[in-house]
């Protein structure tokens, strides 16, 4: 993700810190400062918020361990001010799975809060508050109720929280994924607009964005399923790209220049005999261009790390790992031998073709 920054690896999962986390550091530390103008209250801001991102941080990993419990691997974390984002392989395909994953990251909290108030909170002989204002209570239980908080707001029955996702695997189990899907979604986007409500009379703008944040995040997810609802059942190899141009690790930017004017795709795979080595993106060519010039070789800028299909896998599940790639093309091999390439563009262009023709249809039977 752009403006982020890796900050370690936990679990074999790598770490990312997103710039924008540090804008929310200042702020509450100006906030503190503000207040009463005490450079304590800055230190015990930044720690309590730092504090807390670790709770964050290992919310994810929670999620990350169940999903690897099902073959699935997260490629990295990105904490940012709005929570964390873990970015997997693929998602659960089975209705038991996702509800296990979900349910994950939120049981962290809560064995968090159990784990604080049934052992430091006794030994410490701190008296249960709820105390949070700034300046008040005390600060390891600020920080137990602030996770607790978090545990029980990821599971508001609404996407893109967890609560969304248990809802829908719960449903799932009996209607299918599609239906449960849309379910889930009236249920959240019902939420928002609670929450809308509420923020509006009570001239609160945090209840007004999480409900703009739950119903687009809502609506993504429909939109989300609805198009690997049409993906399903087609090979890959009725979707990808054959008309392929090649270059060799050895080759110049300007041969890779000369395919992209020619009217090609944008994302070239690198071939060393019959081996694909990598592939240079359209903004790996781009950003080379502006710091090496047209005379650089390919082996200098490719990216070496990629995912790759099979021609008979499903175009669904070849599309749910193009969302989570950081290359948004993927070799499709055949024995090892290039036959086709397969992007997040082509397969829009599909999925276009085929709502033209169920509209057709449709409006043929009409």
């Amino acid at each position: 993700m752009k403006w982020s920054w890796r900050v370690g690896r936990i679990a074999d999962v790598t770490v990312y810190l997103h710039a924008t986390l540090l804008i929310l550091i200042a702020w509450v530390g100006y906030e503190y400062y503000a207040w009463r103008h005490r450079a304590g209250d800055v230190v015990e801001a930044v720690l309590f918020v730092a504090c807390f991102f670790v709770i964050v941080l290992l919310h994810e990993l929670g999620h990350a361990l169940a999903a690897r419990r099902y073959g699935i691997r997260t490629r990295d974390i990105t904490l940012m001010p709005i929570g964390g984002l873990a970015r997997m392989d693929a998602l659960p395909d089975k209705p038991h799975q996702e509800l296990i994953v979900a349910l994950a990251g939120p049981s962290v909290n809560f064995l968090i809060a159990l784990l604080y108030w049934g052992t430091i909170s006794p030994i410490s002989e701190l008296a249960l508050t709820t105390d949070l204002s700034w300046g008040g209570g005390h600060f390891f239980q600020k920080l137990a109720w602030a996770n607790l908080a978090m545990g029980v707001f990821n599971l508001v029955p609404a996407f893109p929280m967890d609560g969304g996702r248990v809802l829908r695997s719960i449903l799932a189990m009996r209607l299918g994924a599609n239906r449960a899907t849309r379910l889930a979604v009236d249920v959240g986007q019902a939420l928002a607009f609670a929450f809308g409500a509420v923020g509006l009379y009570a001239m609160n703008p945090l209840w007004v964005f999480i409900a703009l944040f739950v119903f687009v995040g809502a609506d993504q997810e429909l939109e989300l399923v609805k198009m690997r609802s049409v993906l399903s059942g087609v090979p890959i190899k009725r979707v990808m790209i054959t008309d392929l141009r090649t270059l060799a690790p050895h080759d110049r930017l300007d041969r890779a220049i000369d395919h992209t004017l020619a009217g090609f795709h944008q994302d070239f795979p690198v071939l060393e005999g019959d081996r694909v080595v990598g592939i240079l993106t359209r903004r790996g060519l781009l950003t080379a261009l502006t710091r090496q010039g047209q005379n650089a070789t390919v082996d200098d800028v490719m990216q070496r790390e990629f995912q790759t299909a099979q021609p008979s896998e499903e175009a669904d599940a070849v599309f749910g790992r193009l969302q989570t790639s950081d290359c948004r093309s993927l070799p499709v091999l055949d024995h090892n031998r290039l036959v086709g390439m397969v992007t997040a563009e082509n397969l829009g262009e599909f999925l276009m073709i085929q709502s033209a023709l169920r509209g057709k249809r449709k409006a043929a039977q009409g």
